[in-house]
């Protein structure tokens, strides 16, 4: 159904975590789907840590959903501080939207807490006015989430979006990143639409 998907990501795994086992769906349909990362979050790497880890783990976990390494793109605004940066922000995503002209644009939710996640979600809205967008569920960022639309998902898919986010070694520790969570809200998403396993997205604008 869409040629082009681009999902853009605040920080290297948003994507991940929002629509993992609908970027591996869209990619066995033959989607071409296009990464963009904001943050590498050099400054929040713990002292032990590489500073660029999650670099490096972004380009594994993209790897591991199926996204060529050259549909990856990562930028490196500095971590809580892209609305300082947010005319260069959105001069980044025109630009996207021009070169890769894509038929669907995945974004934070407008109702996101975070504050990069905002700057990403506001630009992005911004930038792709004539493009379909859905906004990607992050929970733990937000206090409303409009389950508007739905996308049905395999075990397979699940399994990719998992396998993906193992390659955050980096972030494991964090509890929204276990396979139990991920799954169990994978499982809530599908009980709401009568299948197995889903994502959950907000309409922003939808084209057809």
């Amino acid at each position: 159904m869409f040629k082009t998907v681009l999902v853009l990501a605040p920080h290297t795994d948003d994507g991940e975590f929002g629509c993992g086992a609908t970027i591996s769906k869209f990619i066995e349909e033959g989607s071409k789907v296009y990464y963009a990362a904001f943050s590498t979050a050099e400054q929040s790497v713990p002292d032990h840590l590489p500073k660029d880890i999650l670099k490096t783990e972004v380009k594994e976990a993209t790897k591991r959903l199926g996204i060529p390494k050259d549909n990856l793109l990562i930028y490196n605004y500095e971590v809580r501080k892209l609305n300082y940066s947010r005319q260069d922000v959105l001069e980044n995503l025109v630009s996207l939207n021009k070169k890769l002209n894509p038929d669907l644009v995945f974004i934070p939710s407008p109702n996101d807490l975070h504050q990069d996640h905002q700057t990403v979600s506001q630009e992005g809205l911004r930038a792709f006015k004539t493009t379909s967008i859905l906004a990607y569920e992050l929970p733990w960022n937000t206090i409303t989430f409009h389950t508007q639309s739905f996308i049905q998902v395999s075990q397979k898919h699940i399994d990719s979006k998992v396998h993906a986010l193992k390659a955050y070694d980096s972030q494991k520790h964090r509890n929204y990143a276990s396979e139990e969570f991920i799954k169990s809200l994978a499982i809530t998403r599908g009980t709401q639409i009568g299948c197995k396993f889903a994502e959950s997205f907000e309409v922003i604008r939808w084209i057809h």
